[in-house]
């Protein structure tokens, strides 16, 4: 019990921070606003930070790794299941939050409101992914072309072997650095988020907290569901009624370590033990759960999906057609495969919703409070996900009768 609100005592703190702002919002109402600016200094160090830090997270794990052939081949696999489990997550509650939209209340306004965008599709791809001036890539502002520059500097130090080494060092070292940096920034949210409810609330009202007892209400059991159906469908296929039966036999402890832990990366050590258990070779488990741990958030981009939605509703734009439902799916697997395993790595994916979308910089504690609001469960998926995605991927490897 104690060991449990230990591992749980910074997201117990922020919710106490939160709950302790929105009640002061509700007490003193506008005059609440006057502790903003607490909550624009947290924003402002994370927005600050978070260049550096999508930098050193993704090149220096792509510059660790060996270029074998067989590990090429798990490679491809693994991120093939990656990217298609999110985009069957991401589906899945694209539907339930059309038919229970997450927000329902009056229109809300801040200044700026939603950027517009004006671009034609093609030009609009093209300044997602990629920038005219190397400068430009250290803005929030272009945060998909700094991925797909990081992603190339790993590589390509990769490739360039033992003389590539002091910068691969150099990356390991910057990404060390820069995940100690967001933990000491995060030290301060339970106070700047704190002081930013306290604004919203109080301007507001508490329409906002109605709407996140609906979130609650959604993700759960979406999340539960998930969980038994959707996992037993992909491990059936992946190893049959022997691998389903070995796989719920050995996957409890992984559950329940990620629900105590809350964190993918604590529950690394369980889930290869329960690999090993299932059956799964090690040159497989040993790749895919590490880096499933930090690229593959099943609950995540279920997260995401809902997040989008609830900005939708507080800023009184219809989730409705297929244009909007494919573009949320995209940033929802996006969610779920960029975000590194460093605490509060989900800010990454709320600060890729906002900036994308064009939403003004208050969106942004709105969804920080979903994220936390659905953390166990969200958590819950992603670390057993990764346990499914290996057998997934041995199941191309080895063929269907890999299950001892």
């Amino acid at each position: 019990m104690f060991k449990t609100l230990r591992n749980y005592s910074s997201v117990l703190l922020l919710i106490l921070g939160i709950l302790t702002g929105a009640g002061l919002g509700m007490i003193f109402k506008e005059r609440a606003a006057v502790l903003k600016p607490l909550g624009d200094i947290f924003l402002n160090l994370l927005f600050t930070a978070v260049v550096p830090l999508v930098f050193f997270s993704i090149s220096s794990a792509i510059a660790s790794k060996n270029d074998t052939r067989r590990l090429a081949r798990i490679m491809g696999w693994m991120l093939f299941f990656f990217i298609l489990t999110g985009v069957f997550a991401a589906v899945i509650m694209t539907t339930i939050v059309h038919i229970f939209p997450p927000f329902v209340g009056a229109p809300m306004s801040f200044p700026g409101g939603v950027a517009q965008q004006t671009q034609s599709t093609g030009a609009a791809i093209v300044s997602a992914f990629t920038v005219t001036d190397f400068s430009e890539l250290l803005s929030k502002k272009h945060m998909l072309a700094l991925i797909v520059f990081s992603l190339l500097v790993g590589y390509t130090a990769s490739q360039c072997g033992e003389k590539a080494q002091p910068l691969v060092r150099f990356l390991a070292a910057g990404h060390e650095v820069m995940s100690r940096v967001i933990g000491v920034i995060m030290l301060y949210a339970p106070i700047g988020l704190g002081a930013y409810f306290a604004y919203i609330i109080g301007t507001f009202g508490p329409q906002l907290m109605g709407s996140y007892v609906r979130v609650v209400q959604i993700y759960y059991p979406t999340a539960l569901l998930y969980f038994a159906i959707a996992f037993s469908i992909y491990v059936f296929w992946a190893g049959g009624r022997r691998g389903l039966k070995i796989f719920w036999g050995a996957i409890p402890q992984t559950a329940l370590t990620a629900l105590a832990t809350g964190s993918s990366v604590a529950t690394i050590p369980v889930n290869l033990a329960a690999a090993k258990k299932i059956g799964m070779p090690e040159d497989i488990r040993e790749f895919v759960i590490p880096i499933g741990a930090s690229m593959h958030l099943e609950g995540s981009c279920l997260a995401a999906i809902v997040k989008i939605a609830f900005l939708f509703g507080v800023f009184q734009m219809p989730f409705t057609g297929m244009e909007v439902w494919v573009t949320a799916g995209v940033i929802a697997v996006l969610c779920g495969t960029v975000i590194s395993g460093i605490p509060s790595g989900g800010t990454l994916g709320e600060l890729l919703i906002v900036t994308l979308y064009g939403f003004p910089i208050e969106a942004l504690p709105l969804i920080t409070m979903i994220g936390t609001i659905v953390d166990p469960p969200a958590t819950m998926l992603n670390a057993v996900g990764d346990n499914v995605t290996g057998m997934l991927v041995t199941r191309k490897l080895q063929g269907p009768n890999w299950v001892p």
